[in-house]
């Protein structure tokens, strides 16, 4: 997360908060969440009562990940 400039409050917010919810397996989860002009997406799994993350980044494609299933939010 450092090294994308990205803090922990803003990926708290995406899971807490996102605008959209993917699922890329029966385990995976990707959380949406529009900042300013960039999508930020954290992937993520739950066990028992824990939220691990994989990964997190930033993505100015906000198009290719979000505006397909969500053009209604933007």
């Amino acid at each position: 997360m450092d090294q994308r400039c990205i803090s922990e409050e803003m990926v708290r917010a995406a899971l807490t908060h996102p605008d959209n919810v993917d699922s890329q397996d029966m385990e995976r989860k990707i959380a949406q969440r529009l900042i300013d002009s960039k999508l930020l997406r954290v992937i993520y799994e739950e066990e028992d009562d824990a939220i691990i993350v994989v990964s997190t980044y930033c993505t100015s494609k906000v198009g290719k990940y979000f505006r397909r299933r969500n053009a209604d939010l933007l």
